[in-house]
């Protein structure tokens, strides 16, 4: 999997003219070192849609995924970035019902 070019995807598949004006994907990196992922949801099919807390403890592969009530908001080790996006891409997929909207 491209987990990369799939978030890509369902990036380029939210954008309507509108929505990409005030929301979108940022990533940014933690000092403690790892990475911050944060994806807004308003205005996309996952909005009202349950997310169940992924939290995996360990020195350099943790990882901490959440919702709030507008974004999915990751958290993980300096290598974990791929995973982070990969949770976000497994929930998206558990919701996506358009046959020509699908992720890969």
């Amino acid at each position: 999997m491209n987990e990369l070019q799939d978030l890509q995807d369902w990036y380029g598949h939210q954008c309507n003219g509108d929505w990409e004006h005030s929301y979108g994907v940022c990533i940014e990196t933690l000092d403690n070192p790892g990475w911050l992922l944060k994806i807004d949801v308003v205005g996309t099919p996952l909005e009202t849609k349950p997310f169940e807390k992924v939290e995996r403890p360990g020195e350099l592969d943790w990882i901490n995924c959440q919702r709030s009530e507008t974004q999915f908001v990751a958290a993980g080790g300096s290598k974990m970035l791929p995973a982070l996006i990969s949770v976000f891409l497994d929930w998206a997929r558990t919701f996506d019902q358009e046959p020509n909207n699908s992720l890969s």
